[in-house]
């Protein structure tokens, strides 16, 4: 039977998760929604260190992430409270949670396999920067051919038929048709919803063969179908129970 590798309950729920691959390292926003507060953690997925927990920026609520690479977690602002439009970065180091540079001018484009692309948000049109991550200084134009989106080694789920996971043989039937799968190392990995004493749960199963060697239920009581439970990242599923309960499993 598998068990988790990595058990991790945040405080708080969290908002987005993003994945710096060059260091193995996985960066996490956090909302208190009650008090308008946003925290960031980081973490090692090799070792299942904790780097910080609950980095609290200056702004208190309108910042989040934006990408992680090479050591560094870059937030950003928003140009109001009124609208999704960012506008300035922060630069944080992933593993110390020091604040390595500010620029309020700044805008992310992409995260290219060369490094970040740039632009100063005051102007237009816009005119795209190869930056360097490390201190936010413009190192170059942004050149397309070559500084090609960088490609993250994540996977998620397929969406199967219901009757298809109704084969398996689960011990709890798909409530709709909003069944997840994907196959990884020999293994199947099922996330489906069902409903028990009238209730919608979300339950995570991981399959040998025709064995179950895993069974985790991540939400019970909810009212709506969740979005994928789960993701790969090289042989490695990240899963989030409850809103804030991380779990990592080797595969």
């Amino acid at each position: 039977m598998l068990r988790p590798f990595i058990e991790y309950t945040f405080r708080f729920p969290v908002w987005r998760m993003e994945i710096d691959t060059l260091n193995d390292t996985l960066l996490v926003e956090l909302r208190d929604q009650g008090d308008k507060r946003v925290y960031f953690s980081s973490l090692d997925l090799k070792t299942g260190k904790i780097h910080f927990d609950e980095f609290k920026p200056e702004e208190r609520w309108l910042t989040g992430i934006e990408t992680a690479h090479d050591g560094v977690l870059l937030l950003h602002n928003y140009q109001s409270d009124a609208g999704p439009a960012h506008k300035g970065l922060v630069a944080i180091d992933a593993t110390t949670g020091n604040i390595l540079w500010r620029d309020y001018n700044l805008a992310f484009n992409h995260l290219s396999i060369n490094g970040p692309v740039f632009y100063d948000a005051r102007l237009q049109p816009r005119k795209y920067l190869l930056g360097d991550i490390k201190t936010g200084a413009a190192l170059r134009k942004h050149e397309p051919s070559i500084d090609l989106e960088l490609s993250k080694e994540l996977r998620l789920p397929n969406e199967i038929s219901a009757e298809y996971a109704l084969s398996l043989g689960l011990p709890v039937h798909a409530a709709g048709n909003t069944v997840h799968y994907v196959e990884h190392n020999n293994f199947r990995i099922v996330s489906l919803h069902a409903i028990a004493d009238t209730k919608l749960q979300q339950h995570l199963f991981i399959m040998n063969n025709d064995q179950i060697i895993y069974h985790d239920l991540l939400h019970a009581d909810i009212q709506k179908l969740q979005p994928e439970s789960f993701l790969l990242y090289k042989d490695q599923l990240i899963s989030l129970k409850n809103q804030s309960q991380l779990e990592v499993l080797n595969l």
